[in-house]
């Protein structure tokens, strides 16, 4: 029989273990040693139950429990030792305080607050909020954030059922269950106004509908973490199911969770400091377009409360927000019908302030091989944000390329978007195994806080090895667990599972593959050649065996179809000691699997992988890297830190390209990467591979920490978003209005401006190095000002249709003014590298609010 409603009953703790309550709200303990070790302590049997969550646990222990706890003066100690060492964490000065006195003291912004808006966080599998690499590098963000004391505020939405829970049935096909959360049972707790009613949110849909949401918070560490839950008394039964599941649902559902998250998150944030005291943010990050309506909330509020003007609005918006695209093809990005738009947010619907087609004109796809008529997210939060980045210096480049219609005065490595190389949070991926081998021989267990990645030389070759075998026999054990209850759901019974128990070997060479299945990442790309896989895998002296897991998406039939592929090859009995597909792909799996590997396997199509920061959770534990150079391996793969699978680029067939690379992949596995693993000298260690996991550690470690990440949004994208925003406010947004004016000046006069005559001097017909390039430039810049722009000399090396490369740019001055709006501009440039040479002259808008000279896209060429 269903229950026809269902509440949790919240567990009353004796007072003297109290803290117990404060330790279970905060979600440090997913990623603190010491407190999962307290917990467990209470029960084993029923932490492992519990599925390691504390608040589950704390429930399910009884009253006389519960007092025979209480009673324990030692537990009690150990309560109160916990407590102090959060409340330390929680308040001890950290790297964002000592540096932001750097930054004031230097007349730099430090923000007080950031907002960092996401449609998905991974922080522990406790909380399923994620669906994969884009929601667990959000959670790896507040974490390390809450790390080092940076003041983000993580801004989301609370799914009912999470993403999706995957199991497959005997054919092998993946099968998607629902399970419902309650959040009265997880470590959340609902924002109340005074008088202790749910507080709420309110956004309006067409037909005079109207989206109310609860908001609960996660205490991610320092970070408070704001999740908006549509399932509220009062909203119709299709609105109370926009925040049902992630990514799911039909019709305009995705549209109503967007309008939700960005719109509906601004005004969670407003009920969040007026109901805590925290200051209002001064900076925010839209984590890929999905939050892209925050930018229309906030000029709405700006118009609405300080009587600007839409243009100065945006102005003001612009100059406060950074947005990070995560995804390197037009397929990942979300685009609505712009009908569909008007029918949000034109007629009885217009927001304040904000005319429907200005909002329209924000997301158009109004430049050469956009396609009218359609509303792109990415190109609104692009045009929303003042400064904007990729995940790794690849798909930055791939980025420019992509978006470049939005700069078309400006050759595509000048598009402005930056690079922040994604990290991952140490803490929550390094096996403790790691940091006891850490503490052991080189005396800490913080090896990024005392940096002493040099050091890893220290810790002698057979503890590398036998630290690795532990963590490989503690993946093979689960690996049967899951294996086992697999196939259990697939009906088997344990009479027909006797084969388990032989499942992988912790002595044999181990390759991981786990993602998200997508067709771009070629989950069966090993497939290509099974017999050769076969014998790779039941080799005589050099075994090899593969532990794959991945989603796909519940509507994505070509992905299922993948998974169902491998799967019934894994279930050959003749290699299913050898290779096994794990179901529910989730943080829980990861933490046994990264850390299990020898050799962690990527091979998507290049160069489709934005970053692929599972491989950098694999190098922490000691792994190596055996992937396609694509996101993150691209820039740093040196040789010895694994192994850069060779790519059939330029190969137009696609089924060609996948032989040409799954035979290169045969190749590396069998003749370098199982040869030195199974190379031993005499002590039985291969010497060669332990030299290669301590290079990587050494070298890679430090790279590859989403503690170095977050610092380098901190430093490059949030303290100058801070001081542009901070210039272009104040009481009156004077900045502001003067930069809208400036931008509107040049938009009505750029057509006129051109450069008229170039005059070079100063070179013989055969210049070397040391020779100096005079130049005169005549420009016309009809009704704007020399100070309203700059006129520079662009020069580089050429190619054969003389197109430059490698440029560089130096500013022209300004020598003499004529009549008609005509002015000479003059500069000198020495010669300082061979080969060919090429120049010209462009002019480009100039104004202290503009964040870069392409920011406008308007450039006139000579």
């Amino acid at each position: 029989m269903k229950a026809i409603r269902r509440f949790s009953v919240r567990t009353v703790l004796p007072s003297r273990i109290e803290g117990l309550g404060v330790l279970a709200s905060n979600l440090r303990w997913s990623w603190h040693p010491p407190t999962r070790d307290l917990f467990e302590s209470i029960s084993p049997r029923k932490w492992a139950q519990a599925g390691e969550d504390p608040v589950k646990l704390l429930s399910r222990l009884s009253a006389d429990e519960l007092a025979a706890l209480a009673a324990d003066d030692d537990f009690v100690g150990r309560v109160v030792v916990a407590n102090e060492d959060l409340h330390h964490y929680l308040t001890d000065e950290r790297w964002y305080q000592s540096w932001s006195r750097e930054q004031e003291a230097a007349g730099k912004a430090a923000p007080a607050a950031i907002a960092y808006f996401s449609p998905e966080f991974g922080i522990t599998s406790v909380l399923p909020q994620y669906s994969g690499g884009l929601g667990i590098l959000a959670g790896d963000h507040l974490k390390s954030a809450s790390d080092l004391g940076v003041p983000i505020v993580g801004v989301g939405l609370f799914y009912k059922t999470g993403y999706f829970k995957q199991s497959l049935n005997r054919d092998g096909w993946q099968v998607e269950t629902y399970p419902v959360l309650d959040p009265d049972g997880l470590p959340l707790s609902l924002l109340r106004e005074e008088d202790g009613t749910p507080a709420v949110v309110t956004v309006s849909l067409p037909a005079g509908r109207e989206l109310h949401a609860h908001v609960w918070k996660a205490q991610v560490g320092r970070v408070p973490l704001l999740l908006l839950d549509s399932d509220v008394a009062g909203n119709d039964e299709q609105t109370r199911r926009v925040t049902e599941s992630l990514y799911g649902g039909g019709g305009d559902t995705r549209l109503e969770q967007e309008l939700l998250l960005g719109i509906g998150g601004v005004r969670a944030l407003r009920l969040w400091s007026r109901l805590s005291g925290a200051p209002t943010p001064e900076v925010y990050h839209t984590n890929e377009g999905h939050a892209g309506f925050l930018g229309v909330e906030r000029i709405t509020e700006l118009v609405r409360d300080h009587g600007l003007t839409f243009d100065d609005a945006l102005e003001a918006v612009r100059a406060a927000t950074v947005f990070t695209t995560h995804t390197p093809v037009p397929a990942g990005i979300d685009r609505f019908d712009a009908a569909k738009i008007n029918l949000f947010f034109g007629g009885p619907n217009a927001i304040p302030g904000v005319p429907v087609e200005r909002l329209l004109a924000l997301g158009a796809e109004d430049y050469e091989g956009g396609q009218p008529g359609i509303f792109n997210m990415a190109v609104m939060g692009l045009r929303l944000a003042q400064r904007a980045n990729g995940v790794s210096q690849l798909h930055g480049v791939v980025s420019r390329e992509m978006f470049d219609g939005l700069w078309p005065g400006f050759d595509d490595v000048e598009v402005p978007i930056s690079s922040i190389t994604n990290g991952v949070h140490a803490p929550t991926w390094v096996d403790r195994a790691v940091y006891d081998v850490a503490r052991k021989y080189l005396g800490t267990a913080d090896i990024a806080g005392e940096d002493a990645w040099g050091r890893i030389d220290e810790v002698p070759a057979d503890a590398v090895w036998s630290t690795k075998r532990v963590m490989r026999e503690k993946l093979v054990a689960d690996v049967r667990r899951r294996v086992r209850s697999s196939w259990q759901k697939r009906g088997a019974s344990d009479a027909e599972l006797g084969w388990v128990e032989d499942i992988l070997d912790p002595d044999v060479l181990t390759i991981g593959f786990a993602r998200r299945v997508p067709t771009y990442k070629r989950l069966t790309l090993m497939l290509r050649d099974p017999e050769r896989l076969k014998r790779l895998l039941l080799h005589p002296e050099r075994p090899v065996q593969l532990v794959i897991a991945g989603k796909s998406h519940p509507a994505d039939e070509t992905g299922k179809r993948l998974i169902q592929e491998m799967v019934r090859f894994a279930d050959d009995p003749e290699v299913r000691h050898r290779i096994v597909f794990l179901p529910n792909y989730d943080i829980a799996m990861a933490q046994h699997l990264y850390p299990g590997c020898d050799v962690w396997l990527n091979n998507p199509l290049r160069p489709f992988e934005a970053c692929g920061t599972s491989g950098m959770k694999a190098a922490l534990n000691g792994g190596l890297n055996l992937s396609i150079l694509d996101g993150w391996w691209d820039e740093w793969f040196d040789g010895r830190n694994g192994w850069a699978i060779p790519t059939a680029d330029g190969v137009e067939d696609a089924d060609r390209r996948d032989d040409i690379e799954a035979s290169a992949l045969y190749d590396l596995i069998e003749h370098d990467v199982a040869a030195k693993f199974y190379d031993r000298d005499a002590a039985g260690l291969p010497q060669g591979w332990i030299d290669m996991m301590t290079h990587t550690l050494k070298t890679l470690g430090p790279k590859v920490l989403a503690s170095r990440m977050v610092q380098d949004y901190t430093e490059q994208l949030y303290s100058p978003a801070a001081g542009a925003g901070r210039s272009v406010g104040g009481s009156d947004f004077a900045g502001a209005k003067d930069l809208a004016a400036y931008k509107t000046k040049i938009r009505a006069a750029w057509p006129k401006v051109r450069v008229e005559h170039v005059e070079p001097s100063g070179l013989s017909d055969s210049p070397q190095i040391g020779d100096v390039l005079d130049l005169r430039a005549y420009v016309t810049l009809d009704g704007l000002t020399p100070d309203d722009v700059e006129v520079q000399l662009v020069h580089g090396h050429v190619n054969d249709t003389d197109e430059l490369w490698g440029m560089e740019v130096a500013p022209l001055a300004l020598v003499e003014s004529y009549e008609d709006g005509r002015h000479q501009f003059a500069g000198s440039q020495p010669l300082r590298r061979t080969g060919s040479f090429g120049y010209s002259v462009r002019v480009v808008p100039k104004h202290a609010g503009l964040a870069g000279p392409a920011e406008l896209g308007l450039a006139r060429n000579a």
